[in-house]
C-alpha cells in the first residue's frame, strides 16, 4: 500500500513537472519561470544520466563525491531579467533587460503600448476636457448666482480659486510623480500602466516626446477623469460651487501634466514659442529643474506642473519622511533606496533633507 501511494505521488510530480516545462509560456512572468527552470535542466538531469553508469560499477571514492557536491553547488542560474510586472525593475534599470537607446531615441516600455495616437485616445481625452470645462463653468454661474450678480466678486474669487488649485495641482503631480516612482508595477490595479510608464520613462526619457498629446496624457484620464469630479461636485453641493472648480482645475492640471513634462525634455526649437515664454515664467516646469530628477536616484524634483513646490519638498524632506512611514509600516522599501544605499540609511536615521 506504501509502494503505491509512494508511485501515486512520483507519478503526479513528474506530470507537474513537465507541464511546466513544455507548456508554452502565457504572460512574461511564466516565461521567465519557464525559462529558469530550462537553463537548469541540462545541469541537473543530463550530468546525473552521464554518472550514472560509472556510479554502477565502481563506487565513487569520497573525495570525488566531495568535488561533484562542490561544483554543482557552485552552478547558479544566470540572472533573469526584471519585467516591468516585477518589483523588481527598479526604473527599468540594471537587470531589468531593458536597452538604454543612445541619443533620443524612442524605447516603448509596458507591453501593447505604442506611440501611435488612436481615435479611442482622442475621444476618451476630448471627453474628459470637455467635462471639466463643464463642471467650471457650471461652477462659476452657480457663484454668479450666490453673489447676486456681482461680476466683480465672481471673476476674483474664480481667479483666486485657480491659483490655488495650479498650486496644489504642482505639489499633487510631485505626490503622485513619486509615488509611481517608487511603488508598485505593472500590475498594481487601476495604477499599474502609469507606473510601468513613469518608471520605464527612466530608461529612455526621450520617449516621451514622440507622442502626440493625447497619446501622451490619456492615461491619467482614468483617474483623474469626469468621474472623479462629479463625484467630488456631487458631494460638496451645490452650495459650495468653488470646491467643483477646484477640482475641475487640478484633475485638468494633472492631465496637462504630462504634457508639460514632455516640453521640459524638449529643445526650445522643439516647441512653439509660447510654450518656452510660459516656461520663463514659471508657469509650466522648465527644462533645467526637470533634469535634475533624472539624476540617479531620482530622489527629488517630483513636481512636473510648475515645479514650484520642488524646492520646498526637497529641502524638508518631505518624500524621504513618507517613505520612512510607508517602511514603517509595511517593510516596502523605495526604489530610490535600491539605487542608493547611503540615501536609504541616511533616511532610516532620520535625515530627510537632501544634501
Amino acid at each position: 500500500m506504501k509502494f503505491l501511494c509512494t508511485s501515486a505521488i512520483l507519478a503526479t510530480v513528474l506530470a507537474s513537472s513537465s507541464c511546466t516545462a513544455f507548456s508554452s509560456p502565457k504572460t512574461p512572468m511564466v516565461s521567465l519561470a519557464q525559462t529558469r527552470f530550462s537553463t537548469t535542466l541540462p545541469s541537473t538531469l543530463v550530468e546525473d544520466v552521464d554518472t550514472i553508469a560509472p556510479q554502477s560499477t565502481q563506487q565513487l571514492t569520497e573525495e570525488q563525491q566531495l568535488q561533484n557536491y562542490i561544483s554543482q553547488s557552485s552552478t547558479e542560474p544566470a540572472a533573469q531579467p526584471k519585467s516591468y510586472l516585477d518589483d523588481g525593475f527598479v526604473f527599468g534599470l540594471g537587470d531589468s533587460g531593458l536597452e538604454r537607446p543612445k541619443g533620443k531615441g524612442a524605447n516603448v516600455v509596458v507591453e501593447g503600448d505604442s506611440l501611435e495616437t488612436t481615435p479611442q485616445q482622442v475621444g476618451m481625452v476630448s471627453a474628459t476636457f470637455a467635462g471639466h470645462a463643464f463642471f467650471a463653468a457650471n461652477a462659476i454661474n452657480h457663484l454668479l448666482s450666490q453673489t447676486g450678480g456681482n461680476v466683480e466678486v465672481t471673476a476674483l474669487t474664480s481667479i483666486a480659486t485657480i491659483v490655488a488649485s495650479w498650486v496644489a495641482a504642482d505639489l499633487g503631480s510631485g505626490v503622485l510623480h513619486w509615488s509611481v516612482d517608487n511603488y508598485g508595477n505593472g500590475r498594481t490595479p487601476v495604477m499599474g500602466n502609469i507606473i510601468a510608464a513613469f518608471q520605464g520613462h527612466h530608461s529612455a526619457p526621450w520617449t516621451i516626446t514622440y507622442r502626440g498629446f493625447c497619446n501622451n496624457v490619456w492615461k491619467l484620464c482614468i483617474p483623474f477623469g469626469v468621474p472623479t469630479v462629479a463625484a467630488i461636485t456631487l458631494l460638496a453641493g451645490q452650495e459650495n460651487p468653488m470646491v467643483s472648480l477646484f477640482f475641475a482645475v487640478f484633475c485638468s492640471m494633472e492631465i496637462l501634466s504630462q504634457e508639460l513634462h514632455k516640453w521640459s525634455h524638449q529643445t526650445k526649437k522643439e516647441v512653439p514659442g509660447w510654450v518656452n515664454q510660459i516656461q520663463d515664467l514659471g508657469l509650466s516646469i522648465g527644462r533645467v529643474q526637470h533634469a535634475q530628477h533624472h539624476l540617479a536616484p531620482y530622489d527629488g524634483n517630483y513636481c512636473i506642473v510648475s515645479g514650484f513646490c520642488n524646492e520646498l519638498l526637497d529641502n524638508s524632506g518631505f518624500f524621504r519622511w513618507m517613505e520612512h512611514r510607508v517602511y514603517e509600516i509595511n517593510g516596502i522599501e523605495a526604489n530610490s533606496w535600491k539605487l542608493d544605499p547611503e540615501l536609504r540609511a541616511r533616511t532610516l536615521r532620520g535625515e530627510y533633507r537632501l544634501p
